[in-house]
């Protein structure tokens, strides 16, 4: 049977992903009948917001199948509406009682950021909403004194874990009333192993500013239009 607890639906995880670090697992839920059998409706017992790396594939770190996890991945995990519509559709329609935001050690989109707070370089297109959406851990890092990627990693899973909660009254409501838990897990590209980072957020308190701030983005400053015919303006020198 599914699990249908938060505890239990935690204990399946972390059962799963000692299987796979063991490289004994038993691929469950998998097969045809499985397939068939989940065709007409399904009933995720754990919505995972991972990050989009391609080696954070949560179905074979946590040895499960179809029908198990609802899975939600961008860079970082980063949570904008989008993100929270979706966990929210998982915890309220589907009955999901379990939520975890998955990280990564060596995480490219927190490497960018920091990259970023310490150039003042701006990163090209859309991937400065990513970097954007890790500054608020970058900062909660270094009222913390941590440097290292990794704990800065660990810090921005908890940060991840506090928007959920904070900026849904949806996903806070299920979790008041026992209904589902939200919690941050870290996982280890080498080892294949998964900790757990947060298993309660803390209020969020007043960050200073970095010494180092993200850029804002750069205003686009459509070029002059030269009528047909006409001679461009000379160049002062």
């Amino acid at each position: 049977m599914a699990p249908i607890t938060p505890t239990q639906a935690l204990a399946e995880l972390q059962a799963g992903n000692r299987r796979f670090v063991a490289g004994a697992p038993r691929h469950p839920n998998q097969d045809a009948g499985h397939r068939t059998a989940v065709a007409d409706g399904q009933h995720p017992f754990a919505v995972i917001v991972g990050c989009s790396d391609s080696r954070l594939a949560a179905e074979i770190i946590f040895d499960r199948g179809l029908g198990d996890l609802f899975v939600v991945r961008t860079a970082g995990h980063t949570a904008g509406p989008e993100v929270l519509g979706s966990v929210e559709y998982a915890v309220t329609v589907l009955g999901t009682p379990l939520v975890v935001v998955l990280g990564h050690d060596s995480c490219g989109a927190v490497q960018a950021a920091r990259d970023t707070a310490r150039t003042g370089t701006q990163p090209p297109g859309h991937l400065y909403s990513v970097v954007a959406a890790v500054g608020p851990s970058l900062r909660r890092a270094a009222q913390q004194g941590v440097h290292d990627i990794d704990g800065i990693v660990d810090i921005h899973i908890a940060q991840t874990v506090e928007v959920l909660l904070g900026n849904s009254p949806v996903i806070a409501a299920e979790v008041a009333a026992g209904r589902c838990a939200v919690v941050g897990m870290s996982y280890r590209l080498a080892a294949g192993e998964v900790h757990q980072v947060a298993p309660a957020p803390e209020p969020a308190a007043a960050l200073p500013e970095p010494a180092a701030a993200l850029p804002e983005p750069a205003a686009v400053v459509p070029a002059p239009t030269v009528p047909a015919g006409a001679a461009p303006e000379p160049v002062a020198s």
